[in-house]
């Protein structure tokens, strides 16, 4: 197991790297090209739709070619696209790459995380919140590498670093592959049921009756809280800009700020998420950082307050979409794959769609209106959770899945 979490932790840090890789060398790269923030932004679109292919192909693909070639083949993608636009091909040619790309992540992470989720039993929450902070300290590291290669003026080799770390992910996992996974997995097992027959909630894709509910709610929280993540940090930085007066590079800090204490969380989350339980510490981070967002909204723009309120939300958010991801999968035994696949294809959704409704709001009512748009999206993600926190507690009186969740 421990082999495992080392593993995951390295091909999550590899994930958070190249997800924020483009932007990160955005500037640089359309003034190179001769292109607009539009066709940047295609770019962007073309990654992201290749990694949602990706992830809602994962569970198909783990049945037909096995988890070892599905996951090195997935790394393989990666480190292919990664090095590929280090060579600055024509832009129809990078166009072309970037789904590449992305299908390899979207593999590569839903895949990663059910090997966690069904391998660590009852530590679930606290393993997958250690992989997740090095997806953390990789989005944390990228925009400082970035700039470091944008000021020499080597900015093409933020990519080379990507790719030559999806090669050595590659090869400590096809060399050390955890023998863990070799064994049967909970689908399978949960599959053979009694008799040998599946069980309801397997033959389902979002399983039936309380289980069902608990899922509908997990998928709609994934949505919202990836593109209120990505909206919140797209656009700290304008919000303070134009509501507190700073300058780009001051306002710039501010996402440090979030990110930080995102990766300061994750170190505890999972600890406190396994002894309060999964809904416990879900409901109580939600309400956290409802609270952080509506004393945004309350108390203006002034750059003190929202530097502290950032830490504080970045703390609350930083253990959810692990926790959530547990969540889920033990309302639903015996569907981890599926469940991690489209759970995590709902947060992509959600983290194209919202930051992009929310810049157009952000251009049509302001920053004051932006401010309190975002704390009506936490309040939101809070009553989804407890939607999901009663549906689970109903599910456990009816004796469908364990306690503890």
């Amino acid at each position: 197991m421990v082999r495992l979490v080392f593993l995951g932790c390295l091909a999550y840090l590899t994930i958070g790297l190249g997800q924020l890789v483009v932007g990160a060398v955005m500037e640089p790269m359309v003034h190179a090209y001769g292109v607009q923030y539009g066709d940047g932004g295609q770019l962007v679109m073309n990654q992201f739709l290749g990694g949602l292919i990706g992830t809602l192909c994962a569970p198909w693909l783990m049945n037909r070619l096995g988890k070892r070639k599905l996951l090195l083949g997935a790394l393989a993608c990666m480190l292919v696209a990664e090095f590929s636009y280090t060579l600055l091909p024509s832009w129809g040619v990078m166009l072309a790459i970037a789904p590449v790309a992305g299908f390899g992540f979207g593999i590569t992470e839903p895949t990663v995380g059910s090997f966690i989720i069904s391998s660590a039993g009852p530590r679930a929450n606290t393993a997958m919140s250690r992989v997740e902070v090095f997806f953390g300290a990789g989005a944390l590291i990228m925009p400082f590498v970035g700039a470091l290669l944008i000021n020499i003026e080597q900015w093409r080799w933020a990519f080379g670093l990507v790719g030559a770390l999806a090669a050595l992910t590659l090869l400590l996992w096809a060399v050390f592959w955890p023998s863990i996974l070799n064994r049967p997995s909970s689908d399978a097992e949960a599959a053979q049921g009694e008799g040998g027959e599946a069980p309801a909630a397997r033959r389902s894709l979002l399983g039936s009756g309380p289980a069902r509910t608990v899922l509908l709610a997990c998928a709609a929280f994934f949505a919202v809280y990836v593109g209120f993540e990505m909206s919140f940090a797209h656009y700290l930085p304008s919000l303070l800009v134009q509501g507190s007066g700073l300058s780009d590079a001051s306002a710039t800090l501010a996402l440090s700020v979030f990110w930080g204490a995102m990766t300061i969380g994750r170190l505890f989350s999972g600890q406190l998420a396994d002894r309060w339980g999964g809904s416990v510490y879900l409901l109580a981070m939600c309400g956290a950082a409802a609270v952080m967002f509506v004393l945004m909204g309350a108390l203006g723009g002034g750059a003190s307050a929202m530097f502290v309120l950032a830490f504080g939300a970045g703390l609350a958010m930083s253990g959810m979409f692990a926790v959530a991801l547990v969540f889920a999968n033990r309302s639903a035994p015996g569907m981890t794959e599926r469940t991690t696949s489209l759970l995590m294809a709902f947060g992509l959704l959600g983290g194209a769609v919202l930051p992009k409704g929310t810049g157009w709001f952000l251009d049509q009512h302001g920053v004051d209106a932006t401010r309190w748009m975002l704390a009506v999206v936490a309040v939101l993600m809070l009553a989804i959770i407890f939607a999901a926190a009663a549906a689970s507690r109903s599910a456990r009186q009816s004796g469908l899945h364990p306690k503890g969740i």
